[in-house]
């Protein structure tokens, strides 16, 4: 079963202080490669930045049969998106895409793991990857500190951010730390070209009504916050976290070798 995207350079939009040069003046941007894991997931808020950014979406679900590639030779980069699934279970889809991730670090292209694509991403780094030691979720708004590293590569963090896990990670050896929280103290953290957000900045209005719906039993557990608390957080942090968002994207992707020479030759 392939999802993979067929339309290339749609929506392209001008960011305020860029010229913007038109797509025919420019040999096609490569796609960034897309991981997800449900039928009905998408990228959201992820995919709308790099589509606005001229980036076509090279969507694949390993899960359902999809095959990832050898090499990022022909994507800008990679994102893993989250899922209900654990970073621990045994599926072999889940452990081939653990071990996919050893690609984008060997090559240093541009990784982005978001929930579970974080977590997977701290696994193969070699990091511990449990649930809380008392139980407890963070589904719902909760409060992030960026740290000075995390200031450093990008300004104006939202002081609260959606979250809808049950799992954390260490930081990985060797890594730096971007973010922290205060039930789950990793949120955010940088190996290289690769980057690792516990908390979820992709997710639109449509998808944050389709997970309180269908994925209202998570909101029982330990620390969850009741499905009115999610639209409320929504209306007071929701601009600020997606402003972040696109201006995390426009930074990540101008570490891909195409986007760098483009950068280096305006």
């Amino acid at each position: 079963m392939s999802f993979r995207s067929k339309k290339d350079h749609e929506n392209v939009l001008p960011f305020p202080g860029r010229s913007v040069l038109a797509v025919s003046d420019l040999a096609p941007l490569p796609p960034v490669l897309i991981v997800l894991h449900q039928e009905t997931s998408t990228p959201g808020r992820v995919g709308n930045a790099l589509r606005a950014l001229g980036y076509p979406l090279d969507i694949r679900r390993p899960r359902f049969g999809d095959a990832l590639p050898e090499t990022l030779d022909r994507h800008a980069g990679a994102v893993i998106f989250g899922g209900p699934m654990s970073a621990n279970d045994p599926d072999d889809y889940v452990r081939r895409e653990i071990d996919w991730i050893e690609v984008p670090l060997r090559e240093q292209r541009p990784f982005l793991g978001i929930c579970l694509g974080a977590q997977m991403l701290a696994g193969q780094l070699g990091a511990q990857v449990a649930p809380h030691h008392e139980g407890r979720v963070e589904v719902g708004y909760y409060p992030i500190r960026p740290t000075a590293a995390g200031h450093a590569l990008c300004p104006d963090w939202p002081e609260r951010v959606y979250h809808w896990h049950g799992e954390g990670f260490q930081l990985p050896h060797g890594a730096e730390l971007l973010a922290e929280g205060d039930d789950f103290p990793v949120q955010a953290f940088r190996s290289g070209h690769a980057f690792g957000f516990q908390f979820h900045p992709d997710v639109t209005y449509a998808m944050m009504h389709r997970w309180t719906t269908r994925g209202c039993v998570r909101m029982d557990s330990p620390g969850a916050q009741p499905r009115h608390l999610h639209f409320e957080g929504r209306a007071v942090h929701d601009v600020i976290e997606r402003a972040w968002l696109k201006n995390f994207i426009a930074g990540w992707i101008r570490r891909s070798p195409r986007a760098a020479l483009l950068e280096a030759a305006e």
